[in-house]
């Protein structure tokens, strides 16, 4: 069952031609077989160990909805979960110090879909305080006590990090020091270099004795200390997902090579135990796994990734390094526009009218109007198909008692409207009009 507030944040997602971030698994359709395995993985990083998995698929297949239903279903097992998406100028994949702080930006829980870095520190430092005060011989009442037990706990506990990265221990101890006194200002502005922002003012790294921003080396130690911290607060690990890794195959060749070779370092390191409780999980399209400016690239990652499809999807391995998303073909379009036009109708005094003008046949109609109108693609028409039954139809046979969409509806595809590969699709230099 799914609340009100889900489905209306559902609905508006797809008002907008967007991907929900939330409620997936009432849309998840062709990708539930992968669910055993996967929570098998995660299961498995939970106890301490790290995953990696590549997803393929082409443009349409659903990858980024992949990646935040699997988000969704990490933080539901309790794991903390972060999305990247990766492109040239403002996440290159060989910049970890850039990727470590949109990780941590978009860092979200299941109290907190993102922005929750904050709010995981605190309880990190509240979980410490309570192992401080389990043992009985501390005073709750005696502040300079339990902030020196819990600054001499928070080093034993982060004793490996501090051996490569002093200053994340550093920072960690000035924050709270600045929170026991109450200046709320350098706090904000520790927290903020810990989450690898730049541009934090001078005086307020000193407090903590640190200087310049973060680099590459130090984000990856940086990294390891989240986990740590997410480890001791209660949580099974970090999901993080690199969405459209396959940019890389259009920057330039030194930025290409780099970003290539940075990632056969995650994975290495990944395998050498280096980010306990680590899945991290790329997806890409098949040009980029197999084309020539992709990973085929650098032969040392290819042999990581390769894997044999066969010809029967059936008999895929989803337990491969590599897995591959089915494409979306017609019968997936209409089956998540029933489920739309369901979570829509469910609840509202229209419902029944909902229901009736909005049958499983005139949903039928419309994804093969929307296709036909994007050429027959079916992988490129969901985001429009969904867009167009939600804003378009659902909406005004809500808002209309009079509205038949099968007298009153004309469907139009503008060009305007339309992203690169549907445009791409279409065809479309001019407005598309396509009769229902």
């Amino acid at each position: 069952m799914i609340s009100a507030a889900r489905r209306e944040d559902i609905v508006a997602a797809l008002r907008r031609g967007t991907v929900p971030n939330a409620g997936l698994d009432a849309l998840a359709v062709g990708i539930d077989a992968l669910a055993p395995v996967l929570d098998e993985e995660l299961a498995a990083a939970a106890t301490g160990r790290a995953g990696f998995k590549a997803v393929r698929g082409e443009y349409g297949s659903g990858k980024t909805f992949f990646g935040r239903w699997l988000q969704e279903r990490a933080r539901a097992k309790g794991f903390a979960s972060s999305e990247v998406q990766i492109n040239e100028t403002e996440t290159p994949l060989h910049r970890l110090e850039t990727v470590y702080r949109r990780l941590v930006e978009r860092l979200g829980t299941s109290d907190a879909p993102s922005g929750a870095f904050r709010s995981v520190v605190d309880g990190w430092f509240y979980a410490l305080e309570q192992d401080v005060l389990a043992d009985g011989r501390t005073d709750p009442a005696d502040t300079q006590a339990l902030l020196t037990k819990t600054e001499a706990l928070m080093e034993a506990r982060l004793s490996a990090i501090s051996r490569s990265a002093p200053a994340f221990s550093a920072v960690l101890r000035a924050y709270r020091k600045a929170l026991a006194a109450g200046d709320l200002p350098t706090a904000e502005g520790l927290i903020s270099w810990l989450a690898g922002q730049p541009n934090v003012a001078a005086s307020v790294k000193r407090v903590a004795g640190i200087k310049g921003d973060l680099d590459h080396f130090t984000a990856a130690n940086f990294l390891a200390g989240l986990l740590t911290i997410l480890r001791d607060s209660g949580y099974a690990g970090l999901l993080l997902v690199l969405d459209e890794v396959e940019t890389l195959q259009r920057m330039r060749a030194d930025t290409r090579e780099k970003g290539l070779n940075a990632l056969r370092q995650w994975i290495d390191e990944i395998d050498a135990g280096r980010y306990p409780g680590l899945y991290l999980v790329i997806t890409g399209t098949p040009a980029f796994f197999d084309g020539p400016q992709g990973v085929q690239r650098l032969a040392p990652l290819a042999q990581r990734l390769h894997v044999d499809f066969g010809a029967d999807r059936a008999f895929d391995n989803p337990r491969a390094v590599q897995i591959r998303l089915n494409p979306f073909d017609q019968a997936a379009l209409v089956a998540v526009g029933r489920r739309v036009r369901d979570i829509f109708a469910e609840g509202r005094a229209a419902e029944a009218r909902i229901r009736r003008l909005v049958d499983d046949a005139y949903i039928e109609t419309l994804a093969k109007a929307v296709t036909g109108g994007l050429g027959g693609k079916v992988g490129v028409a969901p985001r429009l198909f969904l867009k167009k039954l939600v804003g378009d139809v659902l909406d005004r046979v809500d808002l209309h008692e009079g509205f038949d969409p099968r007298q009153h509806y004309r469907l139009t595809l503008n060009d305007t409207e339309m992203t690169v590969n549907e445009r791409a699709a279409a065809g479309a230099a001019s407005v598309d009009d396509i009769e229902l």
